[in-house]
């Protein structure tokens, strides 16, 4: 079945929700406690949109569900982990978060350049609110760390 742009569009941002949350539950254990704690809530509710957008996808876009890249996100991990050698690790980790957040960022953007049924529409747009505001969270770890 090959796919038209606006589910193309849905496929990515839908990846890039997956990517994200698999990402941090990888590497929830090398957060510090605090950074943990802080980033867990923000990461559930990602899950909850993952999952409505999943359904409304399937509903309204007739997409069917993909299995997650594993290859990639054994990659990942591991070139995390190897950068984690030369640096702090919670750094590295708040980095490559920081990462995924541009990258869902930009299958959102792309995503809102098709025209979406009403129901969908205002999920993509708290994913993309949820986005922002991990975001300034990160961004906000990263100047309490450099102060220290």
């Amino acid at each position: 079945m090959f796919l038209d742009n606006r589910q193309v569009a849905m496929d990515s941002a839908l990846e890039a929700l997956a990517d994200s949350i698999d990402y941090f539950q990888d590497n929830i254990e090398r957060l510090r406690p605090s950074l943990r704690e802080s980033l867990k809530p923000l990461y559930e509710e990602r899950l909850q949109q993952m999952h409505k957008l999943q359904r409304l996808a399937r509903q309204y876009l007739k997409m069917l569900p993909r299995d997650a890249d594993v290859e990639r996100d054994d990659f990942l991990w591991l070139w995390s982990r190897l950068k984690s050698f030369v640096g702090n690790d919670s750094q590295v980790l708040i980095n490559e978060l920081l990462e995924q957040e541009r990258v869902l960022m930009q299958a959102l953007s792309t995503l809102f350049t098709h025209p979406l049924p009403d129901p969908v529409e205002p999920i993509v747009e708290e994913c993309m609110k949820g986005c922002r505001r991990l975001i300034r969270e990160l961004y906000g770890m990263q100047k309490r760390k450099a102060r220290r």
